[in-house]
């Protein structure tokens, strides 16, 4: 298996399977409209300097998916990386795939300079809480509050 960083010039066909995953992921309808909206939002994600699209893959199948973006933050001094999203296929789940894609991001972070790295995930969510800790991840206590257009 292989976890690597997407890069811009990335074929059409591994965006397009990157995007089916991520849309059976978070169950949006799989009509044409979807789909390009998935892949304009890939597309930007892999233009834009402060994002990073990470993914895993073993024989031409997309096992696991992660989107990053990179902040300022006064409270850790510098920056830090924000993991939006990251799904492992259901069908892959428990084999340590996002585990390892953890590890990849924690690498890439240290070796760009970035001083901390933060995630949210569900109260109730046991198994994540504890791949989270075992790699050294601990709880910050907030409430989050979003807006949206």
């Amino acid at each position: 298996m292989n976890v690597y960083q997407v890069k811009e010039d990335a074929s059409d066909h591994l965006k397009q399977k990157i995007a089916e995953l991520f849309m059976q992921q978070i169950s949006v309808s799989d009509d044409e409209e979807s789909l390009a909206r998935t892949l304009e939002a890939i597309n930007m994600t892999l233009r834009t300097t402060g994002s990073r699209l990470v993914i895993a893959e073993e024989n031409e199948e997309i096992l696991g998916i992660a989107y990053l973006n990179i902040g300022i933050s006064l409270r850790v001094g510098g920056s830090y990386l924000w993991l939006n999203e990251l799904y492992v296929h259901n069908g892959y789940r428990n084999k340590g795939i996002g585990k390892k894609m953890l590890l990849h991001i924690i690498h890439m972070a240290e070796t760009e300079g970035i001083k901390a790295i933060e995630l949210e995930t569900g109260v109730n969510n046991s198994v994540t809480k504890h791949m989270y800790n075992s790699l050294g991840f601990y709880e910050i206590v907030s409430k989050r509050y979003g807006f949206s257009f």
